[in-house]
């Protein structure tokens, strides 16, 4: 017997549609709760069967990958931006049960805009890099915060606001209000706790970038990637092998500049900002480091700087080391993800 069906997956339930390519039998139906023990009962049924299922690459996506795998089932993750752009123009009623039938059919007739699927180690490495950025935003957040409160209050703008003479000024200035005061004290408390999580994150990260080869790899070879960054490039950017060419790494990242023409005119060209933020982020941080005269990109990111501007520069510098980061983790195989 062959199965071929797909799940629409929300945080209350699971959507099923499938069909017995032998017999022709559709079955369609939910799963509630939507959690690992539903799915794992459900799919028992289809052990020892030939059986594989689409799911979009939503939240929630990794759960059921992981049952399928446990349950012998064959687990395709569809790119939610083309899985929805294969149903064509035309406007069609949207429901639960016929997303799944979607990607049922896309499965079924070998049109399913496949993603890839990290394997476990990527995955849990992904979601520490992506709470350190969470934090480090938060953290952000709170310093914009004591800035204005100090300027909504009247102080005087003070560069150095947060070393520890800044810290000492704020807590003795008679400039605030008590409202102000509290605010202030209670910005400079949540900061000392996210520095602490932050440093206790950025720890483990380096720790492992120094022990996994393709992390190291990307750390030894690259001009201006460092350990942090590393581990973001090596989660995020993932197994290159599944690119044809380097300049399908840097779309991948969201890093490509749009294209709008016809009848000989043309649009301006935008970011397409369609990959992973947090890979863009790494990269532009890593690029930066060509506007240091020991750079090897010193030379073109000056000239280009000179032209467009500091920012374009970095970016172009960005898919530079897109393109490197590819090849780099190509060239190492399957060593790349070996485990840490």
């Amino acid at each position: 017997m062959s199965i071929v069906g797909g799940l629409d997956v929300h945080r209350q339930q699971i959507t099923f549609d499938y069909v017995d390519a032998d017999t022709g039998l559709v079955r369609r139906g939910k799963l509630a709760p939507a959690d690992r023990t539903s799915l794992r009962e459900w799919l028992a049924t289809f052990r020892g069967l030939d059986a594989k299922f689409a799911v979009e690459g939503c939240t929630g996506w990794r759960f059921v990958a992981e049952e399928c795998a446990r349950a012998g089932v064959r687990i395709h993750l569809a790119d939610p931006g083309d899985a929805a752009a294969a149903r064509g123009r035309k406007r069609h009623a949207k429901t639960d049960q016929l997303d799944a039938r979607h990607l049922r059919q896309l499965l079924a007739e070998g049109r399913l805009p496949e993603s890839w699927i990290p394997p476990e180690q990527v995955l849990e490495v992904r979601a520490r890099v992506r709470l350190y950025k969470d934090l480090q935003d938060e953290r952000g957040d709170w310093l914009q915060r004591v800035r204005a409160t100090c300027f909504h209050q009247g102080l005087p703008a003070r560069r150095a606001l947060f070393t520890a003479e800044g810290r000492a000024w704020l807590e003795t200035t008679d400039g605030l209000s008590d409202a102000g005061r509290q605010a202030v004290m209670v910005a400079l408390r949540q900061l000392d706790r996210l520095d602490d999580e932050l440093t206790e994150l950025h720890r483990g990260l380096v720790a492992y970038a120094r022990r996994q080869p393709g992390c190291r790899a990307l750390w030894t070879q690259l001009y201006g990637v460092g350990g942090l960054t590393s581990v973001m490039i090596w989660a995020e950017l993932g197994d290159t092998r599944r690119f044809s060419s380097s300049r399908h790494s840097v779309r991948h990242t969201g890093l490509d500049i749009t294209v709008y023409s016809s009848d000989g005119k043309r649009a301006r060209g935008h970011l397409a900002r369609q990959g992973p933020p947090l890979l863009r982020w790494a990269l532009f941080e890593a690029a930066k480091s060509a506007a240091k005269r020991t750079s090897p990109d010193h030379d073109y990111y000056a000239a280009l700087a000179a032209r467009v501007g500091a920012n374009r520069a970095t970016l172009a510098v960005a898919r530079k080391l897109v393109r490197r980061a590819h090849h780099v983790l190509r060239e190492l195989g399957d060593q790349a993800f070996a485990a840490a």
